[in-house]
């Protein structure tokens, strides 16, 4: 058997889409080609009729008004929370994260809770066509067993803070835990981890301190709020007379390790720094609006040369889970605040939302781009709706024109997770009532 055979052999499943949008090389489109995938992994990308040609024996997928995209990548999330949503709308941040998030957390937060939010935020993210989330939330060992359970690739953070918690009480609890959690969970497949310190106002120099040995050590990012009020900003002035970019400077985490997150707060000087440095920003713009936190300058930082990814944040404060709207928003957002029509164009968003994101969580050479080799994360979107036609520019109408809603079938690993808009090995009623009994909670509780 030659090695052309072996290669055909392993083939088992053919995608024909409409368009193929691969993401590398940029701005790429792909009329009337195919995905050929061989177990967990992308074999190749060729034109259909030759793809039936070379594979015969493979199981065809005809997504013909289609496109077929990588996974979506949400780069900052906090997916317990979903069953927070609209607990505390139309404040700013510290009052609804002091006066309402924090009290309701303390009355409800656990390992069910967890695990049920989990539950609903996957199944939400798998029908808006997200295959990877970057999580920040507590009880870490719970969320990697849900995502394992499910299927669903994670980054989990672990959270450091400098209060007790349901998680842990002390310091030093929190490293052992969070340290015990990463060896629990180091060998799987769909889950990795990050150090994820929860803002400069509530960690300690100490502790950062470590965490960047840590990092060092273990090759870990750092998944950091950093820079996301204006607030912020200045009390850490008057607290620690440095503006708290400079003072990760002077911890020595800024580097090619951390993910700063919402970063709406920035200077020229910080910009050309988080290039420089290999810092990734993931811009948060839903939640950056809807708590009046600021405008993180995207069309700078893509400019500059930066690493700029997106995320939702958490459904407490977004409200949803939708990385098509989130793109739309950014890609909007950055041409008004750089009052540029051409900044942050439709390629780019969509690079932001997959490869970019998967470079900051420490998985570029893994997802976000349809490439031989990589692991089979891939969403049909299908484009034949009337919302979404006339089509000239497949990319175009991806970012600006798109809805959830028409996302029809997700892979990850090459495991089929949504089958034309059916969740597949999820009980949607079952998650439902879930839902229910935690609204009815979290209202008498708070």
């Amino acid at each position: 058997m030659t090695a052309t055979d072996t290669h055909r052999s392993i083939v088992d499943t053919i995608l024909e889409a409409r368009w193929v949008i691969p993401v590398e090389p940029h701005g790429a489109v792909l009329e009337q080609h195919a995905v050929a995938l061989a177990g967990d992994a992308i074999a190749e990308i060729l034109p259909i009729d030759a793809a039936r040609s070379k594979y015969p024996d493979a199981q065809r997928v005809e997504l013909s008004s289609h496109a077929l995209i990588p996974g979506l990548i949400n780069a900052h999330t906090h997916n317990p929370m979903t069953l927070m949503r609209g607990l505390a709308d139309d404040l700013p941040l510290m009052a609804w994260l002091q006066q309402h998030v924090w009290p309701a957390e303390g009355k409800v937060m656990g390992p069910e809770f967890v695990r049920d939010g989990v539950e609903l935020a996957i199944a939400e993210m798998l029908r808006g066509g997200t295959t990877c989330c970057s999580e920040n939330y507590f009880f870490p060992d719970v969320q990697a067993a849900t995502y394992l359970r499910h299927g669903f690739r994670a980054v989990v953070g672990l959270p450091f803070i400098e209060f007790p918690s349901a998680w842990a009480r002390t310091r030093d609890e929190y490293f052992d835990k969070n340290l015990a959690v990463h060896d629990e969970f180091k060998g799987e497949a769909l889950i990795s981890t990050t150090l994820a310190p929860h803002a400069p106002y509530t960690v300690a120099d100490e502790t950062f301190a470590r965490i960047r040995v840590l990092s060092d050590h273990l090759d870990l990012p750092v998944h950091l709020h950093l820079h996301e009020t204006a607030q912020e900003v200045d009390d850490a002035r008057k607290q620690h007379g440095v503006r708290p970019f400079a003072r990760m400077q002077s911890l020595g985490l800024v580097n090619d390790h951390l993910i700063a997150v919402h970063m709406t707060q920035l200077t020229d000087a910080e910009i050309a720094a988080c290039a420089e440095f290999g810092v990734s920003v993931v811009h948060c713009a839903e939640s950056n609006l809807k708590l009046a936190s600021g405008f993180c300058p995207a069309e700078k930082l893509r400019r500059a040369g930066a690493n700029l990814a997106i995320g939702t944040d958490g459904c407490a404060s977004n409200n949803d889970l939708d990385m098509f709207g989130e793109m739309r928003t950014a890609a909007l957002l950055a041409k008004g605040v750089a009052n540029d029509a051409s900044a942050f164009d439709a390629a780019f968003a969509l690079q932001a939302a997959t490869l970019n994101g998967a470079r900051a969580i420490g998985l570029g050479e893994r997802v976000g781009s349809i490439v031989a080799g990589k692991q089979a994360d891939l969403v049909a979107v299908d484009l034949g709706a009337i919302e979404t036609q006339p089509l000239y520019h497949a990319v175009s109408q991806l970012v600006y024109a798109t809805g959830r809603q028409q996302v029809s079938d997700v892979w990850i690993a090459g495991r089929r997770k949504l089958d034309n808009r059916r969740l597949c090995g999820i009980d949607s009623d079952e998650l439902l009532a879930k839902a229910q009994g935690w609204h009815a909670r979290i209202r008498e509780a708070t």
